[in-house]
């Protein structure tokens, strides 16, 4: 019989880094056998605090329990010796490795040959993560290649590193960030799952409705101070939202009517062939208009990312057109479309979108370094790019440990996107292509970003907006098309579609299918009067 009432006790937990306390007196327990839920704010703070508990920082004060005794946590080996693993939100795994290799490095089960001679046995640990991977319903194949493998494999590799190590306390950093609707209900299973099994989980994150749909208790964190502590099943989603941010929060994008000008995007006839030689995207067309939000609605994998790289220069064209304010762009260089009015934010931040190991100061600056405000003859003004970053900093609340100076792949996910976002809508370009702009962000900076959006339509920008989250595509959307194995299926102003039609035409569904639905229900509806 357990003697202790909470697994995890941490006591009174304060971490500073240079100019920022990132956890101010924090003090949480939890019970063996929960979903524990940690919400805040991008740069809240809960991120920090994890990585305390898993060994990654010492606390400058505070004490932390582990089935009733103290510990002293100074590294994740030892984090790991007593039970406790972490999935972060940017996996650790070696791409060329198989996913048998990179689950028992550090931890090889060895033999000896000849009775003197190490060796490790990898049959039987293929057939040992084989087994695990069925009693947990992962559906991981041992002997695959990461590098092959999409990014919700990964992640369930990297639960099966904890559950190799035996681990007990399982935590998840935004686990759902990078995920698509369909990965994201696979993955919240799996977690029911390993809590079924007797495990204990911990979920940091800012998505309230996966909060509502898994947790049992949620503590709240606001600027590294915790704000409350929640029954999920007691507490609205508006309360959580408020208590996150300190105020009350819009789930809805407040917007006039759009006032469409002049054409500034035409796609024509484009076609986009893949990595593996097939048709990404196909024969596709379709206008924007100054001062329109174009919302471009679909599945994951159905050809958005070879559309908008393809727009931006990252992806060469097979056939077809791209026309920017009345000039053919289709065979110009990326930087030659930044030039002639063009802002895109990639869907991933940290290979495309920034560059890791600079400063933020210098990412900010990264599409205006060369222009004479910020040099002169090639020599930097140091002062330009400081007041530049600050400003940025300030107006797209992005929170860091050391301000400008910040490395960005010292950042939250979250904070990375801000400055991206903050980089790009900067630039006042005449067409803004946002690929995922929300993804990582939580429910505060979120609608924050959406008002950037509708600012930058009203201020008479051509928006493309590409987005897997049906919800946003509707709050925001002037027009929207829908993409389907690389056509688009249906383009029609926002306003005369609803999300049940968007959401089969997203399915392949055929407009005269929905068409014949429409009528059927009208039918039933005039049968019934």
């Amino acid at each position: 019989m357990d003697n202790y009432e909470y697994i995890i006790e941490m006591k009174h937990i304060t971490k500073r880094f240079p100019r920022i306390v990132a956890n101010d007196d924090v003090s949480i327990s939890i019970k063996k056998g929960e979903i524990y839920a940690l919400l805040g704010e991008n740069g809240a703070g809960k991120t920090t605090i994890m990585s305390v508990l898993f060994g990654m920082y010492e606390p400058d004060e505070g004490e932390i329990y582990i089935r009733g005794e103290k510990v002293n946590i100074t590294s994740p080996r030892q984090a790991t010796m007593l039970g406790i693993g972490m999935v972060q939100q940017h996996f650790r795994l070696i791409s060329n490795y198989t996913v048998t290799e990179n689950i028992i490095l550090g931890s090889e089960p060895q033999n000896k040959l000849f009775g003197f001679i190490p060796h490790v046995d990898i049959k039987k640990s293929n057939a040992e993560i084989a087994a695990l991977s069925e009693k947990y319903g992962l559906k991981v194949d041992p002997l695959a290649v990461i590098s092959d493998l999409n990014v919700s494999t990964q992640q369930r590799v990297e639960i099966l590193k904890m559950l190799y190590r035996d681990a007990e306390i399982l935590i998840f950093d935004e686990p759902t960030a990078v995920l698509t609707p369909q990965e994201i209900e696979f993955l919240l299973e799996i977690i029911r799952g390993l809590r079924d099994s007797g495990k204990t989980i911990i979920i940091i994150t800012h998505k309230l409705e996966e909060i509502k749909a898994i947790a049992d208790r949620c503590a709240i964190l606001n600027h590294g101070r915790l704000i409350d502590i929640k029954d999920v099943k007691d507490t609205s989603t508006t309360e959580l939202a408020r208590l996150m941010v300190g105020h009350e929060v819009s789930f809805t994008v407040d917007k006039e009517e759009a006032r469409p000008g002049d054409t500034v995007l035409k796609v024509e006839n484009l076609t986009v062939c893949n990595e593996q030689g097939y048709k990404a995207v196909d024969d596709v067309s379709f206008k924007i208009h100054s001062g329109e939000i174009f919302a471009l609605a679909g599945v994951a994998g159905n050809g958005q990312n070879e559309l908008a790289d393809a727009i931006a220069g990252l992806k060469q064209v097979r056939s077809g057109k791209i026309v920017l304010d009345g000039l053919d762009i289709t065979g110009m260089s990326i930087r030659e479309r930044i030039e002639n009015g063009m802002s895109y934010i990639p869907e991933d931040r940290q290979k495309v979108g920034l560059i890791m190991g600079f400063s933020l100061k210098d990412n900010l600056a990264v599409r205006k370094y060369y222009t004479d405000s910020f040099s002169h003859h090639t020599i930097i003004n140091d002062q330009t790019f400081d007041e530049h970053g600050k400003r940025l900093i300030d107006d797209y609340d992005i929170r860091s440990s050391d301000g400008n100076s910040t490395i960005v792949r010292a950042m939250s996910g979250g904070n990375q996107q801000k400055a991206m976002i903050a980089r790009e809508i900067d630039m006042n370009g005449k067409l803004i292509v946002f690929m995922q702009p929300t993804r990582g962000l939580d429910v505060g900076a979120i609608s924050n970003i959406h008002k950037r959006i509708v600012a930058e339509r009203d201020r008479g920008a051509a928006i493309l907006l590409i987005s897997l989250e049906l919800d946003e595509v509707m709050n925001c959307a002037d027009t929207i098309g829908v993409i389907y194995d690389g056509r688009i299926n249906r383009i029609a102003k926002a306003s005369e579609l609803t999300v049940n039609e968007v959401g089969n035409y997203m399915m392949g569904v055929s407009r005269s299918e929905i068409q014949d639905g429409r009528d059927d229900m009208q039918k039933e509806g005039g049968e019934g009067a």
